[in-house]
């Protein structure tokens, strides 16, 4: 396994931070249609002695989750990406299938340990005070969409873009809905339990269709065994975001610090060591720790530098046997 990290802002001084603290696969956003953006990303990245793995978020998909890719636009930019991927060596691409948002919380500084924040989402408040992050804007497109129109857009999708990851030598991982709900404001959501992963890469059967194991986003879905339910998605996990929260269940829930949620962490990573998971796993979603209180919700550096830590050592303690009674 080799310990990852989106770096906000991207600067260099957050990429020495993450050198020094022994990450080894950065991720970064999608920097726009061509190949010298990711290049670039690349070459700033490989100069701190670490590897541009993944790309996730802002990608160009929004209409054709909604099914409005009319003239073909989204897909030939997504498959010009996965193009561009695979000349540089750049190995996973971390979809969604959140139509109109990516993740939403009600919450953003819910307090945690010692005074730390943290983001939360309930349901009865969603009305007033739901936020999509990790988005342009964080609006939330209105616009009514059912379960059955979003796997049928879904199919359509993998039967273009998995011959292209394949042929590039990118892995697809797709993401949880998150909440994992069953609709959110007029728009149905799709893989929001195990059995959806199961019927995701069944689509399109090939080792290029993929899952991103979000460990919180599975840990909201409710009464899950979490290493449990990675050893049962188990070759078809490409990539890992590794977060928790408590709740419960999708519809009422707060994110943690990585070792103070109800997860048993070190069983997951032995579980990921156990299916013979050799990808990047991410720190994902980290508190807002003092003295960073107009920092990007789940993004800020103080937590993500305890994050590496915790998860460093997660993953050697994973190397060693459990001792036996």
């Amino acid at each position: 396994m080799r310990l990852a990290s989106v770096l906000t802002p991207f600067n260099d001084e957050n990429l020495a931070l993450a050198a020094q603290c022994g990450v080894e696969d950065i991720t970064v956003r999608y920097p726009g249609p061509g190949l010298e953006p990711l290049r670039s990303f690349q070459d700033r990245v490989a100069a701190r002695g670490m590897r541009l793995a993944a790309v996730e978020g802002f990608l160009p998909i929004e209409k054709i989750k909604l099914g409005r890719d009319t003239d073909g636009a989204e897909l030939a930019e997504l498959a010009a990406l996965v193009e561009n991927m695979g000349r540089l060596g750049i190995p996973i691409l971390c979809t969604n299938f959140m139509a109109g948002t990516d993740w939403v919380r009600t919450r953003l500084d819910v307090p945690e340990r010692g005074g730390a924040t943290v983001t939360a989402f309930s349901l009865s408040e969603a009305a007033n005070r739901a936020r999509s992050l990790n988005s342009a804007s964080g609006e939330i497109d209105g616009t009514p969409v059912s379960a059955a129109e979003l796997w049928e857009n879904l199919g359509s999708l993998l039967r273009e873009i998995v011959p292209v990851a394949e042929k590039a030598g990118v892995y697809l991982a797709m993401h949880p809905d998150d909440p994992p709900l069953s609709e959110f404001r007029g728009k149905a959501r799709i893989l929001n339990s195990v059995d959806a992963f199961e019927r995701l890469v069944s689509l399109v059967p090939s080792p290029h269709n993929g899952v991103c194991f979000c460990q919180g986003s599975f840990a909201s879905m409710g009464g899950l065994d979490i290493p449990a339910t990675i050893r049962r998605l188990g070759k078809h996990i490409r990539y890992v975001h590794f977060r928790d929260a408590r709740g419960d269940g999708p519809g009422d829930f707060v994110e943690t610090f990585h070792d103070n949620g109800p997860t048993d962490m070190a069983a997951a990573m032995r579980a990921y060591r156990g299916i013979g998971f050799d990808g990047p796993i991410r720190a994902d979603h980290v508190p807002r720790l003092h003295g960073e209180d107009d920092g990007e919700p789940g993004y800020t550096m103080k937590g993500r530098l305890f994050a590496w830590g915790y998860i460093r050592g997660l993953i050697q303690a994973s190397m060693t046997p459990t001792p036996g009674p």
